[in-house]
């Protein structure tokens, strides 16, 4: 049985040219506010539209197209409802589009998400952050398999105190059993030498973080 994929579309800067990731047929598609915009340019027309409509103003929006309007104050960010949304209309993983520039608070609140979603006592939902020069995802104990792609570098950054017994093979700084510290960040900038790599965690988060330049 296929996965639900849902794929979000948030505000901040969107390297259109280097976006790889496009929703699939049945795919659900939100636009968090002015990722309507982003949608819209990338000639996405979304299923739901959610925001205060301020700025977009619902007429904007196309016949057929839900909208779900929030409040302009409210405890949680724009992109933060509309994974609630997505969740609650079934979707197993997530993309979300945008979110990593601007605003340096926004970004790490949307970083957040992307561990909440990891964490889920209903269920881990598979998720990660793009805006097609750099592409995030979470993992906490356990391991993942990097395929070499446009993304040149990648790092693991800590999201614990400590992240232990961490292994980095088919990379070009490769590292068996090791650990970063949350306050010393030191693991980035690394390299895929072959066709992938492999990271492991024994214990601990962190975010993988792949980048173009």
């Amino acid at each position: 049985m296929e996965r639900k994929t849902a794929f979000i579309y948030t505000g901040g800067t969107v390297f259109d040219e280097y976006l790889t990731e496009k929703p699939e047929v049945g795919a659900l598609v939100i636009a968090a506010d002015a990722g309507y915009l982003t949608a819209r340019r990338l000639g996405i027309t979304p299923d739901v539209v959610l925001g205060d409509f301020d700025t977009l103003g619902e007429e904007n929006i196309p016949d057929g197209v839900e909208c779900l309007r929030v409040p302009r104050e409210k405890d949680d960010t724009d992109t933060q409802l509309a994974v609630k949304v997505a969740i609650e209309r079934g979707a197993e993983e997530i993309t979300i589009v945008g979110g990593m520039s601007g605003r340096i608070d926004h970004t790490l609140s949307t970083l957040a998400i992307l561990e909440d979603l990891w964490e889920r006592k209903e269920g881990r939902i598979f998720a990660i952050l793009t805006d097609g020069k750099n592409r995030v995802r979470f993992i906490r104990n356990g391991g993942t398999i990097l395929p070499r792609s446009q993304y040149r570098f990648f790092s693991l950054i800590a999201a614990d105190e400590t992240v232990k017994g961490i292994t980095l093979d088919g990379c070009k700084y490769p590292l068996k059993n090791g650990r970063i510290l949350r306050r010393n960040q030191w693991a980035v900038s690394n390299e895929i030498v072959g066709n992938c790599a492999l990271i492991e965690i024994k214990r601990g988060g962190a975010w993988i973080i792949e980048s173009m330049d």
